[in-house]
């Protein structure tokens, strides 16, 4: 089984801890905690590059090694990054876990060494007609980030 982890941390006191799971080639099990968030939805993504020298602004685009557009995770035609969006409760926090085939913790489209994104807004999964819907959901800053890192 392999496993990995990221601490989230940002700018606006937003925290929490990703966890990443994939047994074989299956399916990657990501569940989070995270804190700090103002209520509602928020756009939660793996981002293309584990380089936080410039905070969360320097991890680079969505992951997307096959070149599509962005979409909701169900979609077919995503970016593998694309994980939709997270809801945080009224006292800011938000636990979950969801499953998903296309961020495998191993071989050429790995996530390690990648970055996840927690942004200000919600993803609108590229349904939302502004021009930035297509690229990145229009999900708004980015208010806490953490390198996805093996973990034992």
């Amino acid at each position: 089984m392999g496993k990995a982890v990221a601490v989230l941390g940002g700018t606006e006191g937003v925290t929490g801890t990703v966890y990443f799971t994939q047994e074989g080639d299956g399916p990657t099990t990501v569940t989070a905690n995270i804190s700090g968030l103002k209520p509602g939805l928020h756009g939660f993504h793996v981002h293309a590059l584990g380089d936080t020298t410039n905070g969360c602004m320097s991890t680079g685009p969505h992951f997307n090694p096959d070149a599509k557009e962005h979409g909701a995770p169900e979609d077919k035609n995503r970016h593998a990054g694309d994980l939709g969006n997270v809801t945080a409760g009224e006292d800011g926090t938000v636990t979950f876990s969801i499953v998903d085939n296309q961020i495998p913790l191993s071989g050429p489209n790995s996530i390690v060494g990648r970055a996840i994104v927690v942004h200000a807004d919600p993803d609108d999964l590229g349904k939302g007609g502004h021009e930035l819907s297509k690229s990145t959901g229009n999900a708004g800053g980015r208010v806490a980030c953490g390198v996805i890192g093996l973990q034992g």
